[in-house]
This record gives structure tokens, C-alpha cells and sequence, in this order.
């Protein structure tokens, strides 16, 4: 058995879908014997967690699974390694280096309240 990383990807449509499009791309771990198991049960959970609800303005929700559009297998698992990479292209990149590092203060903040709270 190996684990697997799969890229999950969801379309969610609100109302009659009258808005800019809208995707969400989940990763997930998937433990299985090879790559077509690994694909396959991907594909299952994904088939598995469509979703459909009512939103707080009574308008219809509907997450819509598309496909499993990557899958990464790891050979071995181990401390710092490297899981998922993604190359961004942005017009403002003082804006996207203030927000990494709000987020990466955000986390450590929590992490200290939390240890904290242990204490």
C-alpha cells in the first residue's frame, strides 16, 4: 500500500450558476495498492461529498464534483517533505507577500494561545 495525494476538484454553483464561475480544489490523502485504486477511490470521495443545500438567503447550493485532476504518490513519508507545489503569477506581489505572512502570523498566534490554554 502507498499514500497518495489527489487533487479534488469541485464546481460550486449557487442559485441558477448566474455568477463568475466558482471551483474548489481540495487535496487529499488516499491510501491504496497502486495508481488506479488510488485514482479510482479518489474519484469516489469526490463522487461521495457533492453537496446540496439551501444558503442563508434560501437560494440553492450545489457543490458539483468535476474530476480528480492530479494524483502524486508518495514513496516514502518523511519529516519536511515536500507534498504539493503551485506556481502563482500575480500583478501585485507585495499584496500576496502581506497576506502569506498575516496568515503565517495568524498560525502562530493560535498555536500559542492553544499551548497556552494546555498549560
Amino acid at each position: 500500500m502507498k499514500w497518495y495525494l489527489a487533487k479534488l476538484v469541485y464546481r460550486i454553483i449557487c442559485g441558477e450558476g448566474e455568477h463568475t464561475p466558482q471551483f474548489d480544489e481540495q487535496l487529499r490523502l488516499i491510501y491504496a495498492d497502486d495508481d488506479l485504486h488510488a485514482f479510482n477511490k479518489a474519484r469516489l470521495i469526490g463522487d461521495k461529498e457533492e453537496d446540496y443545500f439551501m444558503n442563508n438567503m434560501n437560494k440553492p447550493v450545489r457543490w458539483k464534483f468535476i474530476d480528480v485532476s492530479e494524483m502524486h504518490r508518495f514513496d516514502t513519508l518523511m519529516d519536511g517533505a515536500e507534498m504539493y507545489s503551485r506556481i502563482y503569477e500575480l500583478d501585485d506581489a507585495e499584496t500576496y507577500i502581506r497576506s502569506t505572512q498575516n496568515k503565517a502570523k495568524h498560525l502562530l498566534e493560535n498555536g500559542i494561545n492553544q499551548l497556552i490554554l494546555l498549560n
